[in-house]
């Protein structure tokens, strides 16, 4: 005797409620934290010591920590540099940054007001010394990538 409909049903009531616990534990996870920084518009412009003019300004927005714990400078992962030494005092901050290739070496200093910040970065190479200047206009909130 073939089953009935009630007895097909009562069959798949098992594997219905399975099939849904993971839909439900997904819904319940909770949502990872979202960390708030700041949205900044960043300009650089390159000087190199004996050129007669200066590169062209370079302007792009980055999405920094609210409380700066680093400057807002990327270090360049192409010529290999890495920044150390970051110090905040009141509104100015100060770092070092070496880079392997080519071989310089650098001291960045930037003082913040409100919503705007000024400096620059020195650098020093057996080719000659060359200066960018940094500014940067906060533009509001963003979602720091992790």
């Amino acid at each position: 005797m073939a089953p009935g409909p009630a007895r097909r049903l009562a069959a798949l009531i098992p594997l219905v409620a399975l099939m849904s616990i993971p839909v439900l534990a997904a819904d319940t996870a909770p949502a990872p934290a979202k960390e708030i920084g700041d949205s900044w518009e960043v300009t650089s412009q390159m000087a190199m010591q004996g050129m007669p003019m200066s590169l062209p300004a370079r302007t792009m927005r980055i999405c920094t920590a609210k409380e700066w714990k680093e400057p807002p400078v990327a270090a360049d992962e192409r010529s290999k540099c890495r920044n150390s030494d970051f110090k905040k005092e009141g509104a100015k901050i100060t770092w070092k940054t070496v880079c392997e290739s080519p071989d310089m070496t650098g001291e960045g200093e930037i003082t913040r007001s409100g919503d705007t910040y000024a400096g620059s970065l020195k650098f020093t190479s057996a080719q000659g010394s060359m200066t960018t200047k940094l500014s940067g206009k906060r533009l509001g909130d963003c979602e720091i990538k992790k």
